[in-house]
């Protein structure tokens, strides 16, 4: 039987958002390395997975590693299975490499989600280039 995260990595690599949005909690909250506080609810997480999805390009995973991690809710909220997914992708002409931290709810659905990436200029380009897309999808005010 396929795990969330196998079902996960199937819907990204298909760019399928409504296969994604199944498989996120009401209240998930999403961790990106180019804003200080998380992205809250599925609405506003799957508006970005949209960006994302059309941001991206040759975007692929090349990895995984799944075991247990504390929550980024901090002690109270405890450690919660785990997988990482480790991706490869461009913008805007700069490679990127990331990881994404999956993490799940009792019922296996992701309520945390954390993506890592480097090198600092990909961080800057994907930055760039998702806040433009937020902007124009309406989701975040124009700068």
């Amino acid at each position: 039987m396929a795990t969330t995260a196998d079902r996960f990595r199937a819907a990204v690599e298909a760019a399928d958002l409504g296969a994604v949005e199944e498989l996120f909690t009401e209240d998930v909250r999403l961790y990106s390395p180019v804003k200080f506080t998380p992205f809250e609810g599925r609405p506003m997480v799957l508006g970005l997975f949209g960006v994302l999805l059309r941001t991206f390009e040759d975007f692929r995973y090349v990895g995984e590693l799944a075991g247990s991690a504390q929550t980024a809710a901090g002690p109270e909220g405890g450690a919660a299975d785990s997988t990482v997914l480790v991706f490869r992708a461009t913008v805007n002409g700069k490679q990127i490499h990331g990881i994404d931290l999956l993490q799940f709810d009792e019922a296996g659905r992701i309520k945390e989600f954390t993506v890592m990436v480097r090198p600092q200029s990909a961080v800057q380009a994907l930055g760039e280039a998702v806040l433009a897309g937020l902007v124009e999808d309406g989701l975040a005010p124009r700068p």
